[in-house]
């Protein structure tokens, strides 16, 4: 790859030879080892400063063809080779010219790099490869970039307060070696480094983004972004472990982007700016035995310690405002390995970055130690700094002032307005005596919050009473029935509200759980569980798919045992006064169960109940009860009974637009039990799909349910041993009709069998009644 030109003293002119060898490459002192005429080897020990290139080598040895090994040295004699023959005259002095320019050109670069190490070491206080201190930096020759300059009197700045979203950069300009395991030492990645900075705001507690001690693999920071990446790094590689930086961040701005703790805080940021560790700036003072506050923009000069343990892995920083010495519990104490992150060469040096506030940041003095502890700061020796400037009185000051102020003012108005059009929006009603039922009571905003503004989609359904809507808590996300109910007149809403208040200690798998209630103006809302599948006539009476017999007679016995519940087992006896498919909602697993206590009425078992309005809905209603105004569990199970013909014949209780025959479902039974049909009254849409005792049996029992004597009705204990199979349906019932008298029922009606029971509703009811309610009041 290269010619080498040998000249001789001897001879009058210069010989040419191209010389090869197995070597590309060799340095000083190296050893080359050829194959001489194939069978022997000879050594030639370079001693040359420049690296030598070439192909091959031609053999050389002495004039003797025995001695295989010559040594060209400086200090015997030389040899050289003769083209004719291709052996060694002894005695005259060859010299080697390899690239004599590029010598020359290194020559020069050597003396060049041997002044300015003697220039550097003039202005760098005492120091070897591993350390060095600077008590200002007046003639330092540091590597700066952006806004980073060195003042006349050596104050190193690094950022002002002219320029916003900028930064600058200053760091010693050779690299330490941090795994330099030279003379067989174990690698150690110690290292120890104090500095004194300042930062000075443009304004009182208004700063840029601040200082970060930095320890990077390169002093190149042309793609880093300034603002909270204080110009070390950028979106695309913050986090990345390639990075191999360690950054002690001095961060005055929070943001939260990075969990920055707070904007006056110390960050330890191992390949990225969110802090491994970070605690608010602060100081341990010993004469006082407690951690005192300290303000990184106070404009004051503050000294940092950081100290590395490579043995341990423990990285401590330790603040400390000027002169106080150095305090003896760091502020931060971290146990991390850096042998990943130090590689062997490494640049050591501060980053700072101004956002939309500028500030002058300053680094007055600075001392590091690869190998040991760093030196300590003279203090006196620091360069000064400028102040902090009271700001100047400007002539639109006023007017500055004026219009923040109107503003603030527009603000606090338009905040004024908004908090009373929310107050009004959420606005409940809550009385004195309400408190011993908080648990139970929901605020409004909730609610209104859970059915998205009892929006129409939330729309579950709609009755005389109010609409329900579906809605999901906002803290337990748990799904939740909101039923609306008009409601404007204040008497007896104190024993209303602890009556659903009581209700709601209900508990019973087959009714639907009141979990409380809210109050507004004209309205009360009461808070069910929700129920997936809706309420039960939309199965027998909508387009909903429809429910076998197996199911049905189910939720018979479910509702059935929920009323028996209510009238008997409870600690009160409860009246629900509106039993009927409607009311039965369905849940995952379409169990019944009975729901909707805006009707119910409470009161302690034997005591007979006062006269109250007539409630309810027509044709579930029981005849004393329309007369007398008394509600008692007579008139549920009356109730009851309509509603087992209703889930059994798959029809209302009235429906005006039918035959008049068949328009009370009541009468439509009895005439059909007369004729011997009363299957006849089944559901079509069972299809007869049903067992024959079971579905006479409900329909008997619907019947004698709804006898018109109250006294002659079973109780709901009765009727859930009829449907469970515990009791026998009596062959005989003793029917008293009104103005007839009292026949035998037979239980296999024959043609022969007459009775009558009379009419529940009167002529002209219109289809719209059929599902009215009368609530004129409790």
């Amino acid at each position: 790859m290269g010619e080498f030109k040998l000249w001789s003293s001897h001879f009058s002119e210069s010989k040419s030879l191209n010389l090869w060898a197995q070597n590309s490459r060799f340095l000083i002192g190296d050893s080359l080892v050829w194959n001489y005429d194939g069978n022997k080897d000879s050594v030639v020990e370079v001693r040359k400063r420049d690296y030598i290139t070439c192909n091959t080598l031609s053999p050389i040895s002495e004039h003797n063809d025995d001695n295989t090994k010559v040594k060209l040295d400086q200090s015997g004699p030389l040899y050289f080779i003769s083209e004719e023959k291709g052996h060694c005259d002894k005695g005259q002095k060859l010299i080697v010219v390899v690239m004599f320019a590029k010598l020359i050109w290194k020559l020069i670069c050597v003396l060049f790099d041997i002044v300015s190490q003697i220039h550097f070491k003039k202005f760098v206080g005492t120091q070897d490869e591993n350390q060095f201190i600077y008590n200002g930096f007046r003639g330092a020759n540091l590597h700066l970039d952006g806004l980073a300059q060195i003042h006349p009197n050596g104050l190193l700045q690094l950022t002002n307060n002219s320029v916003r979203r900028q930064t600058g950069h200053a760091f010693y300009p050779l690299p330490i070696k941090f795994n330099d395991s030279s003379f067989g030492l174990p690698q150690n990645h110690s290292f120890s480094t104090n500095f004194v900075f300042v930062m000075v705001p443009q304004y009182p507690d208004v700063s840029g983004h601040g200082i970060a001690f930095t320890i990077s693999p390169s002093t190149n920071f042309s793609g880093a972004f300034e603002g909270p990446y204080l110009g070390l790094l950028n979106p695309t590689n913050n986090g990345h472990d390639s990075n191999h930086l360690l950054a002690i961040e001095l961060d005055t701005i929070q943001d939260r982007g990075f969990n920055d703790i707070d904007d006056n805080h110390v960050g330890i940021d191992v390949n990225n700016l969110t802090s491994n560790d970070s605690a608010p700036a602060s100081y341990y003072s010993s004469s006082e035995g407690k951690n005192k506050n300290l303000t990184l923009i106070s404009g004051n000069p503050i000294e940092v310690w950081i100290d590395y343990d490579g043995v341990e892995n423990l990285l401590n920083v330790t603040l400390a405002p000027i002169p106080s010495p150095k305090p003896n519990l760091p502020l931060l104490s971290t146990h991390i390995d850096l042998s990943p992150i130090l590689l062997n060469s490494m640049y050591v040096g501060f980053s700072s970055s101004t956002g939309a506030t500028a500030t002058n940041h300053y680094i007055l003095g600075w001392s590091f130690n690869k190998s040991g502890k760093a030196q300590s700061i003279e203090i006196s020796k620091l360069p000064s700094f400028p102040h902090q400037r009271k700001p100047r009185g400007k002539p639109g000051m006023a007017i500055i002032v004026s219009l923040v102020t109107t503003i603030i003012m527009l603000i606090i108005i338009i905040f004024g307005v908004v908090c009373c059009v929310r107050r009004k929006k959420y606005e409940e009603i809550q009385e004195d005596w309400e408190q011993e039922y908080g648990p139970q009571r929901f605020s409004y905003k909730d609610l209104y919050k859970a059915t998205r503004g009892f929006q129409s989609k939330e729309l579950l359904g709609a009755g005389g009473f109010g609409k329900v809507y579906r809605g999901v808590l906002p803290s337990s996300k748990e799904l939740i029935a909101v039923k609306k109910i008009s409601h404007d007149s204040k008497q007896g809403m104190r024993e209303f509200v602890a009556e659903i208040v009581s209700m709601g200690r209900l508990r019973h798998r087959n009714l639907v759980r009141l979990l409380g209630y809210c109050r507004r103006k004209g309205e009360l809302l009461l808070v069910y569980d929700y129920m997936p599948n809706g309420s039960l006539d939309k199965f027998l009476f909508g387009s909903e798919q429809a429910l076998n017999w197996v199911q049905r007679y189910q939720i018979l016995r479910g509702v059935a045992s929920a009323l028996q519940y209510l009238h008997e087992e409870w600690e009160q006896v409860v009246l629900h006064r509106d039993v009927k498919a409607s009311n039965v909602l369905l849940d995952a697993d379409l169990n019944g169960r009975l729901g909707d206590f805006g009707l119910a009425r409470l009161h302690d078992h034997g005591e007979i109940l006062e006269t109250t309005n007539v409630v309810g809905t027509l044709g579930y209603l029981a005849p004393e009860f329309s007369r007398t105004g008394k509600a008692t569990t007579s008139t549920d199970v009356y109730s009851f009974g309509a509603f087992m013909l209703e889930v059994a014949c798959g029809r209302k209780p009235i429906e005006t637009q039918r035959l008049p025959e068949e328009r009370v479902l009541i009468d439509w039974v009895i005439e059909n039990w007369k004729q011997g049909a009363i299957l006849e009254t089944s559901d079509p849409r069972l299809r007869g799909e049903y067992l024959k005792e079971e579905m006479e049996l409900v329909l008997k029992l619907g019947l004698f349910c709804s006898h018109p004597n109250a006294a002659a009705r079973p109780s709901m204990r009765q009727v859930v041993q009829y449907l469970g199979g515990d009791a026998l349906f009596p062959n005989d019932i003793l029917l008293d009709i009104v103005g007839i008298g009292t026949l035998g029922v037979c239980n296999e009606a024959s043609p022969e069998f007459v009775m009558s029971f009379p009419s529940s509703v009167l002529k002209g009811f219109q289809d719209s009644m059929s599902s009215s309610l009368l609530h004129s009041g409790r």
